[in-house]
């Protein structure tokens, strides 16, 4: 009777977990979907709406409508929520610093094969390259959830 017990225990755990991980790559799959048929949005500071965009704003309103809240701001995103990694998955949130603090000032998220999807005071929500000469060196880490 114990064995069969510790076998549902250990099964039902399994499946749980795979569970979560489908979920986790579903918001993600459909926050990267919400933030794409937004390109082209003006970057409005303060934005939350598809009027207009700031960096956290998109991040904030594509994963709320994958269903996942978010903070408001870039820092209170990085500070509060998910957990740092060091090589990125996407859906991945990517944090910058455009000053010579560390604080991050500029949030976007990533897509895969070396893009991420942002909203900009120059382009508005436009995609760019994650290796790009003025985001490159100013990037102080990734947080997933």
């Amino acid at each position: 009777m114990t064995a069969m017990m510790a076998m549902t225990i250990i099964l039902s755990s399994l499946f749980t977990t795979m569970g979560d991980k489908a979920e986790a790559a579903y918001y993600h799959t459909k926050a990267i979907s919400v933030a794409k048929a937004n390109l082209g949005v003006p970057y409005q500071w303060g934005g939350l709406t598809p009027r207009g965009f700031d960096c956290s704003g998109l991040v904030k309103y594509s994963f709320g409508k994958a269903g996942k809240v978010l903070p408001r701001t870039a820092a209170e995103m990085f500070y509060n929520k998910g957990y740092r990694v060091n090589s990125l998955r996407t859906g991945d949130l990517m944090f910058f610093a455009q000053n010579k603090a560390s604080r991050p000032s500029h949030v976007a998220i990533y897509i895969g094969g070396g893009k991420m999807i942002q909203s900009s005071s120059s382009k508005g929500v436009s995609i760019a390259s994650t290796s790009n000469s003025y985001w490159k060196p100013r990037f102080i880490g990734a947080k997933r959830f």
